[in-house]
């Protein structure tokens, strides 16, 4: 099994408050529980997961209840964390005003977000707003192709993970002492490509 590479470090906490995360995709059983995932173990694996709240929902009710697609399942086993039990549901049944911020896979997803949440409402974001380089492209769903996509959506969300920790933190005033703990996503594509699919 091949985990995310990273370097630790000390953090200085200041904001006692948890912050709240939502992801979203279409159904909740791909892109959204995986960025979930990606967020847990490495705020986890920083140290930092007191500091947040996170979740996530899909735009459309269907699928409420289901676990998520094997393959995104297996995807995420093979980088060291577990969302087998997950359970899909839907942004109708959440309050979405509660959230500090709420980060969506594509535009549609984002329309749809901003319709639930009406003009005045939590500040919502596409997941790559944070990514150096990628800012503002969807992340496509790895729904009806092959197995290998998730693989590569995994690693496109661990790069946008990354940067929206880094903001989060700076945000709401977790800081680290030093350099902070850094995650590429060639270094989670790396750990991918070894892993002998």
């Amino acid at each position: 099994m091949h985990g995310f590479v990273f370097r630790t470090s000390q953090f200085l906490f200041i904001n006692d408050m948890p912050v709240r995360i939502l992801f979203v995709c279409y159904e909740n059983i791909c892109r959204s529980p995986m960025a979930e995932g990606v967020f847990r173990h490495l705020s986890d694996m920083h140290g930092v997961a007191g500091h947040f709240e996170v979740m996530s929902a899909g735009t459309v009710c269907y699928q409420s209840g289901s676990y998520p697609d094997p393959r995104a399942i297996r995807a995420a086993a093979r980088y060291g964390f577990d969302i087998s039990e997950n359970r899909a549901q839907c942004i109708h049944d959440l309050d979405l005003s509660g959230f500090d911020r709420v980060f969506v896979m594509d535009c549609e997803n984002y329309h749809d977000v901003l319709e639930t949440l009406g003009v005045e409402g939590t500040p919502v974001h596409m997941m790559t707003d944070f990514a150096d380089a990628v800012a503002g492209i969807e992340i496509e769903d790895p729904y009806y192709g092959p197995e290998e996509g998730f693989d590569s959506t995994l690693s496109m969300l661990a790069h946008c993970v990354d940067g929206i920790l880094r903001h989060m933190r700076e945000m709401h005033g977790i800081v680290p002492e030093d350099a902070g703990a850094v995650i590429s996503s060639e270094t989670v594509q790396a750990a991918g490509n070894d892993s002998g699919r």
